[in-house]
């Protein structure tokens, strides 16, 4: 699957290994990427695709911080 804006991803590197984004923006083999919680949609973090997992889930952005971790929180469960 490819990279897309509204994208479900994991990441597989660095210290926030095994947690899930929502791809907000693609630019030059990066991604911008935000969780609602730890990275805010005002303030994304730029990930290497090489470090992400798509899940195979595409979404509607969410408008809120408050919505994304509802989002992203279905993922976080399903993994234990």
């Amino acid at each position: 699957m490819d990279f897309v804006v509204g994208c479900v991803v994991k990441s597989k590197a660095g210290r926030d290994k095994e947690q899930f984004y929502v791809v907000t923006e693609l630019e030059n083999g990066f991604a911008k990427v935000c969780d609602g919680k730890h990275r805010k949609n005002v303030n994304p973090k730029f990930k290497n695709l090489r470090h992400l997992a798509p899940t195979g889930t595409v979404v509607n952005l969410p408008q809120t911080d408050k919505q994304l971790r509802i989002l992203l929180r279905k993922f976080s469960n399903q993994e234990d």
